[in-house]
């Protein structure tokens, strides 16, 4: 007698979420056993744990085990599987929206977090005084991620913006992306060194002396809402992972996370579309 069907978490892929990704996960392996793990309930168990924030171990014990999941989610990893994914849905959902596949203008920016124990990369922010990592984004206009990377805190935004633009490039090319926002922060001999490496014109959006406060910059709040996204899971609450690439890889996950949410009408995590 077949076990009945489990519970689902508000964080399970929809059968329709299913279907935009399967197709990428990997067939089986002709030789040897043959394949007995559900790889949706896998995935189900990578979304449980970064919207719930929980560790491996602490996966609920309807989802496949901790080995299982962990095994699937860094063999994934190293053969660029969540950034493949990441990057189909991501045009796909810009299609969606009426844009072009491809960005023709970007927003940069870094957001600074604590980092645990558990971290192998730390760094102390002087300006933010946290001691932890910092995530480094590109993304469009419409918030998505073009080139995250995740670097110790102490590496100041110029320097780190240098190595987002390193990997922007290796992972276009972008021919119609020109304008790249960013803050004053980046100003200086990063605005040449960005035209000479990519061709890209690095904006510098810079707010007015008079306003206190915070205050949403023109061209460079889409950033900042990515990063509000990515603070809806709370695996993202802080740094946890020992590899840096980890870290990249889990923000690709929430990103596809939100996106087959998109794509399907299907709420977030907060109860907006």
């Amino acid at each position: 007698m077949d076990a009945p069907p489990r519970k689902p978490y508000s964080s399970d892929l929809t059968d329709e979420q299913w279907d935009l990704v399967k197709d990428f996960l990997p067939p089986p392996v002709p030789a040897g056993a043959p394949r007995t793990t559900d790889l949706r309930e896998v995935l189900n168990a990578i979304f449980y744990l970064l919207a719930n924030g929980c560790a491996w171990h602490a996966l609920p014990h309807d989802l496949p085990p901790e080995g299982t999941v962990r095994g699937y989610f860094h063999r994934w990893r190293r053969s660029g599987l969540w950034q493949a994914i990441h990057d189909a849905l991501r045009r796909q959902v810009r299609e969606r929206a009426g844009k072009e596949p491809e960005p023709s203008a970007g927003s940069l920016d870094s957001q600074t977090v604590k980092a645990s124990r558990t971290a192998r990369t730390r760094g102390y922010d002087a300006g933010k005084k946290i001691n932890g990592i910092k995530r480094h984004l590109l993304v469009d206009t419409s918030g998505l991620v073009l080139a995250v990377v995740v670097h110790s805190a102490k590496i100041q935004d110029r320097d780190g913006a240098r190595l987002v633009f390193a990997r922007a490039k290796l992972l276009g090319p972008w021919p119609r992306m020109q304008p790249v926002w960013a803050d004053g922060g980046y100003a200086g001999q990063l605005i040449g060194w960005a035209w000479n490496l990519c061709r890209w014109v690095l904006e510098i959006v810079k707010r007015t002396d008079d306003v206190k406060g915070f205050k949403l910059l023109p061209k460079r709040w889409v950033v900042e809402r990515t990063f509000s996204w990515l603070s809806n899971y709370r695996r993202s609450s802080r740094h946890y992972e020992y590899w840096d690439e980890t870290g990249e890889a889990m923000i690709h996950l929430a990103m596809i996370h939100v996106m087959v949410r998109r794509l399907t009408n299907e709420k977030s995590l907060t109860g907006t579309t």
